[in-house]
């Protein structure tokens, strides 16, 4: 049997509580990499040791194997479990044993009609909605389906505590927003294909060499050919990696995988496969070259390399600014406000959490009362004084008043047309740069310090 963790007890009693003042359908809030199978195993233990029967619905089927080995190891009667894909149970809905529990994984999908048919079939059961994410998209909200929610401890606090590892984080922007357009909940596949600058793949290799050269790390890709030419970039410069997606052959991806585990393998392209449950214990990096517009989504890339480990400092490089939508992965959220559904007209608008900076030089991002003497906290470079007019600061991207905004767009104007360098430079992103003329011409585009220049020059030589 698993030794539960003093949070996980916490979580497990304030679940019996609830129950006890009456509460029936619970929300049960878990961040990401910390053991919610392993809590659910021990509900479903006490609940078949009393001779009850419990349900186990979750959407896919590599989570669904890895929950049903968790459960044996917790002895659970699995006589009296039923555990299956939602896609399965709701079309055998009619002849399934009523269960007095029904546990529900990945919960923030439990409004989709072939939840809810398995749901309302079995109305006299308690119902446990464990998620990391109790927000969805779109104004409907869990609310609707629950009467009480349960928040567990925060990334902050378990990170304080050993649970989760320390992590580093670093903006690259290889990526116009301007152009993502949103489909059924999420970016389009198109309007990322046209957002995403095409000079990607060959910064995803030089980044991994200079921020997290030689750490295991999975690289999260939009598509199938995005996810084929960063492999192929990878190996060009001679790191071993592997491409594996929703196509892959089961046998090839388990043994890809098992290598990766084994460290066998360096790099792990995937294309949303490594998002909810499936584990890799041992990843010190993420790059994520796929934006998204799903808070749940960002926080299981983000998340995926915080498990613990002595000395460890994770790495996650965020080529396409997810951070701009999200703040960082340890932001505080308010779990009680998100599960409450609103008004279409009135969509509350998004707090990204406390102020964040990006260092210009090594493109860190950090809270701003992490900076210290005005000095980046990640590679101690000095910063420019605080603004008073913005919220989030990126080296490409930053919140301005509207007056300014004007201004500085005429300045721009009138710099282009005084320097044919600086016009072939003013819509590339940093990382696009590669001769100093160019680095220089873009810091003075961007009111940037020459030593910005020379820093950035010199940095990319090296490596």
């Amino acid at each position: 049997m698993f030794e539960l963790r003093d949070y996980q007890t916490e979580t497990i009693n304030r679940i019996y509580q609830s129950m006890r003042q009456g509460h029936r359908r619970i929300i049960v809030q878990q961040p990401p990499r910390t053991g919610k199978t392993v809590i659910m195993a021990e509900i479903a233990r006490k609940t078949t040791s009393k001779g009850n029967r419990v349900m186990f619905i979750i959407h896919r089927k590599e989570v669904l194997n890895q929950a049903k080995e968790t459960f044996k190891v917790q002895e659970v009667d699995m006589s009296l479990a039923t555990m299956g894909m939602v896609q399965t149970l709701t079309r055998q809905v009619a002849r399934l044993p009523a269960p007095q529990l029904i546990l529900v994984d990945e919960a923030h999908h439990a409004l989709a009609k072939a939840y809810q048919r398995i749901l309302q079939a079995f109305p006299k059961a308690y119902v446990l909605y464990f998620t990391a994410t109790p927000i969805r998209t779109g104004h409907k909200q869990l609310d609707l389906i629950a009467d009480d929610l349960i928040v567990g401890q925060s990334i902050k606090w378990l990170t304080q505590h050993g649970f989760l590892a320390p992590f580093k984080y670093y903006g690259l922007g290889d990526i116009d927003r301007s152009k993502l357009r949103k489909a059924h909940g999420d970016y389009s596949s198109d309007s990322m294909n046209e957002a995403i600058s095409h000079q990607i793949y060959g910064h995803i290799v030089d980044q991994y060499q200079r921020l997290a050269k030689g750490k295991q790390a999975v690289v999260y890709c939009h598509s199938i050919a995005s996810a084929k030419e960063v492999t192929k970039k990878f190996h060009e410069a001679g790191i071993t990696a592997e491409e594996i997606d929703g196509g892959t052959d089961k046998k090839v991806r388990d043994k890809l995988v098992q290598q990766f585990r084994d460290q066998q393998l360096t790099i792990l392209v995937n294309v949303n496969l490594f998002t909810e449950g499936v584990d890799l214990p041992n990843v010190d990096c993420v790059i994520m070259a796929r934006p998204t517009s799903s808070l749940a989504l960002y926080l299981q890339f983000s998340m995926r390399c915080l498990n613990p480990r002595e000395g460890k400092t994770a790495i996650i490089i965020d080529h396409v600014d997810n951070f701009l939508n999200f703040g960082l992965p340890n932001n505080d959220r308010d779990w009680n406000e998100a599960i409450k559904t609103s008004d279409k007209r009135k969509q509350p608008k998004q707090d990204n959490g406390p102020a964040i900076c990006q260092c210009k030089f090594c493109f860190g991002a950090f809270y701003r009362k992490e900076m210290q003497d005005s000095c980046c906290p990640l590679c101690g470079h000095r910063l420019d004084p605080e603004k008073k007019d913005y919220k989030i600061v990126n080296v490409d991207l930053q919140e301005i008043k509207e007056n300014q905004a004007i201004k500085r767009r005429k300045q721009m104007v009138n710099k282009i047309l005084e320097d044919q360098v600086m016009a072939n430079v003013a819509d590339k992103t940093p990382g696009q740069l590669t001769t100093l003329k160019e680095l220089q011409a873009y810091a003075k585009l961007h009111n940037y310090s020459p030593g910005w220049a020379w820093y950035q020059f010199k940095n990319r030589r090296k490596h």
